[in-house]
């Protein structure tokens, strides 16, 4: 006769432990009466259903049911014999793979079906670097040609080295320019040691000049960040490579002729350099650097049609640069930096405009959005 669950009266440990015992030996021998999979499935449905399930029932008809002076000692048995149920059905279910499925399988295993451990592996391809950190990695090896080092420094800055050491002091108009991101709950601070992201790799240069005496020449790469909305040539999140050298005597010149070299190996030797006047709070005199446009060869058309990449203006700007603000050797004059005594020029460029220049590809976005079709062109 098919086991039910019956309302508890008695709920001595005796009583619990008689029922219980019931129920076990009727899971027992109704494990042992199927030998198929549609009697499995019905077999577990009948014991562990969520629904109407023997385990349920006996939840419901003996715990909840239970006087609340014996609950505890109701709500022990029956977890342990839920747990007991639910092992048996468990076992069942093995037993009946074993002995049917098992059976098949084993069948059916042939010499064709076995792993030959002998074989390779399942190779994993190999990816390869973005355009944009490829792009930084080969202007920064045209440095390290010429004797540069590569310095590194935090993502996240100090007004301090941010801006009043570059010459930006407080309430001054050019720092509305950077779009800073500020990190939150800094207002309790002293303005030089509020935290934020920077804006540009500028900072890596006054905490390189804190450490290392003149003269230096350095490069620094790396990730910026400013409140600019996403579009075509603006990301909030962005890359940029500047350099640093200082020494005694170095003129405009040095600059000029560094910039025009490395831009040349860059590009190719057929590009010409030219230098406007520019602004940069950090730099006296600043300049804007532009390479004669790579694509047209400089004439604004390729062919008749017109050059969209320099806009038929036949030049290309591509950074900005200029001398070292004697200002900004004060705050690094301890450790050797005496604006009467050294000089230097700094530069600074975006790898992201660099590669866009470089690959032909009209919209910043492609480059962050994570498309392996588009970036794999690059590999």
């Amino acid at each position: 006769m098919a086991y039910t669950v019956s309302k508890l009266t008695d709920y001595s440990a005796a009583a619990l432990e008689k029922a219980a015992a019931e129920c076990v030996r009727a899971c027992t021998e109704e494990a042992a009466a199927f030998h198929s999979d549609a009697e499995l499935k019905a077999f577990r449905d009948r014991w562990v259903g969520r629904k109407n399930g023997i385990l349920t029932r006996i939840n419901d008809l003996w715990l909840k049911s239970a006087p609340k002076n014996a609950k505890r000692e109701a709500g022990i048995r029956v977890n342990e014999l839920k747990l007991g149920v639910e092992t048996l059905v468990a076992r069942a279910g093995l037993a009946v793979e074993r002995e049917y499925l098992g059976v098949r399988d084993a069948a059916a295993t042939s010499s064709s079906q076995r792993i030959d451990i002998t074989l390779p592996g399942i190779r994993r391809p190999l990816g390869a670097e973005h355009p944009v950190i490829k792009t930084t990695n080969e202007m920064v090896r045209v440095f390290q040609k010429l004797g540069y080092s590569v310095a590194d420094g935090p993502v996240v800055e100090t007004d301090y080295y941010n801006f009043e050491a570059l010459n930006f002091p407080p309430n001054h108009p050019a720092r509305d320019t950077q779009d800073t991101l500020f990190i939150a709950g800094q207002q309790g601070k002293p303005q030089r040691e509020r935290l934020l992201l920077r804006t540009h790799t500028s900072p890596v240069q006054i905490r390189t000049m804190e450490k290392m005496r003149p003269p230096i020449r350095i490069v620094s790469p790396g990730t910026v960040h400013r409140n600019d909305p996403p579009d075509a040539s603006h990301s909030p999140m962005f890359h940029q490579i500047e350099g640093l050298a200082v020494d005694t005597n170095i003129t405009f010149g040095d600059l000029k002729g560094t910039l025009d070299h490395a831009m040349k190996e860059f590009f190719g030797s057929s590009v010409k350099t030219s230098f406007r006047p520019s602004f940069f709070p950090f730099t006296e005199p600043s300049a804007e650097m532009f390479v004669s446009c790579f694509i047209c060869g400089g004439i604004g058309l390729r062919g008749s049609d017109p050059c969209r990449t320099c806009k038929m203006s036949g030049w290309i700007e591509v950074l900005g640069c200029g001398m070292v603000d004697p200002n900004v050797f004060e705050f690094v004059k301890d450790n050797g930096y005496d604006p009467k005594k050294v000089s230097g020029f700094a530069f600074g460029m975006g790898a992201d405009r660099i590669a866009l220049l470089k690959y032909g590809v009209d919209d910043l976005q492609l480059f962050f959005q994570g498309d392996v079709r588009f970036l794999e062109q690059f590999s």
